[in-house]
């Protein structure tokens, strides 16, 4: 791996933008970003096998959970409700940001209405 493929699929600005939303230090959500792509990373067969994946590229994918996804998963990790939301936020708003990007923003927007997304980077 070299140091520029990225260690998490969140881009930089989303990490922040959900950061202050969730009340979380910039250094500490994208650690616990990082501490969550490691986790996911290896799932991602059984993630395509439970979710529907809604956009994939070659660095990520994206699947729709639902709300206690989350939950679930911080309790796993050991966050603290402020952590996996901080978390829950940043793969949300990477999906908008994607959504702006692909001409899709309403349709994830409303997919959001009542599921939460997953983000998982990809490797090779």
């Amino acid at each position: 791996m070299t140091t520029d493929e990225p260690t998490h699929p969140i881009d930089g600005q989303i990490v922040l933008l959900a950061g202050t939303k969730a009340s979380v230090p910039l250094e500490r959500l994208s650690e616990l970003v990082e501490a969550t792509q490691a986790d996911l990373g290896p799932r991602l067969d059984e993630y395509r096998r439970e979710y529907e994946c809604i956009h994939e590229t070659p660095e990520r994918s994206v699947f729709l959970v639902d709300e206690e996804h989350w939950r679930a998963v911080g309790e796993r990790l050991g966050f603290g409700r402020r952590e996996w939301d901080g978390v829950r936020r940043a793969h949300e708003e990477q999906l908008r940001r994607i959504g702006r990007r692909e001409n899709r923003a309403e349709e994830f927007e409303t997919a959001l209405e009542v599921r939460t997304a997953v983000l998982i980077a990809r490797r090779g």
